[in-house]
C-alpha cells in the first residue's frame, strides 16, 4: 500500500465587495471582516492536522485566508498561478439589476451561446488540467502528510467534477462549494481513494449567501462572494 496523502481545497472567505460586481481576477478585492474570521476559523478547525505544504492563488483574498493556516503551521505557501479563479468575459459586471443588466447591456448576451464549454470563460477543461496538475505537485511535496491548496470556487468545483467523472454542465446553485470550505483529496500513494468535503467555517456564512450563490439571469458567479 502507497503512502496516504490528503489535498485539501480551499475556498477563500467572503470579499468585501460593496460594488457587488463580479470580480473574477481583479486586483484589490480583499477579506471582509467576516471573511477573516472565516479564515481564522480555518486556521483553528485544520490547525492541528499533518499540514506540512502549502499553496495559494496569488489574488489577495486567496492568499489572505491561507495566512492563519500557514502561521499557525509554521509554513510559507508557494504562490500558484494556476489555481488561479478562471478567466470570465463578465468580469467587473455588477449584475444586482438581475435580468435587466441583460437589457441595458446586450453585448454580454454574446457570451452565452455555449454553457458547455463555457463560452462566457475559461473552458472547464483547461481550468480542470491546471488545478489537477497543482494538485499532484501539492501531493509529492506532501507525501505521507497533509496539504492545502487556497483557491476559488468555480475552479475546485470544476475539478472536483473531473475527478468524480461527472458532467461539467451545472447550475450554479449545485455548486457544493460554501465559503472557505474543504473539498479533500485522498491519495493512496499516486492514486485517487476518495473526494470528501466539509465546512468549518459554515455556520458563519450569511443565509443569503447560501441561496443566491449565483447572478440572476443565470449569468457565472464564480465568486461573488
Amino acid at each position: 500500500m502507497g503512502d496516504r496523502t490528503i489535498v485539501h481545497l480551499l475556498r477563500h472567505g467572503e470579499v468585501h465587495n460593496p460594488g457587488g460586481v463580479l470580480y473574477g481576477r481583479l486586483d484589490g478585492f480583499h477579506l471582509s471582516d467576516l471573511g477573516r474570521q472565516m479564515a481564522h476559523r480555518i486556521a483553528e478547525a485544520v490547525g492541528h492536522r499533518d499540514i506540512v505544504h502549502m499553496r495559494t492563488s496569488p489574488l489577495e483574498r486567496a492568499r489572505e485566508t491561507g495566512a492563519p493556516l500557514a502561521e499557525a503551521r509554521g509554513l510559507t505557501p508557494t504562490v500558484d498561478p494556476r489555481v488561479i479563479e478562471s478567466s470570465n468575459e463578465f468580469q467587473g459586471v455588477n449584475f444586482g439589476g438581475g435580468a435587466m443588466t441583460f437589457v441595458k447591456q446586450p453585448w454580454l448576451l454574446r457570451h452565452m451561446y455555449n454553457p458547455f464549454k463555457p463560452s462566457w470563460g475559461e473552458p472547464y477543461d483547461e481550468i480542470a488540467g491546471r488545478m489537477v496538475a497543482a494538485i499532484h505537485d501539492a501531493r509529492d511535496a506532501a507525501r505521507g502528510h497533509e496539504a492545502v491548496i487556497v483557491s476559488h470556487q468555480l475552479p475546485i468545483w470544476t475539478t472536483r467534477l473531473f475527478l468524480e467523472k461527472r458532467s461539467y454542465l451545472h447550475h450554479p446553485k449545485s455548486r457544493q462549494c460554501t465559503l472557505c470550505s474543504l473539498t479533500s483529496v485522498v491519495f493512496d500513494g499516486d492514486r485517487m481513494v476518495q473526494v470528501r468535503y466539509s465546512e468549518p467555517a459554515g455556520d458563519l456564512i450569511p443565509v443569503a449567501d447560501r441561496s443566491a450563490p449565483f447572478s440572476a439571469g443565470g449569468a457565472p458567479r464564480e465568486d461573488r462572494p
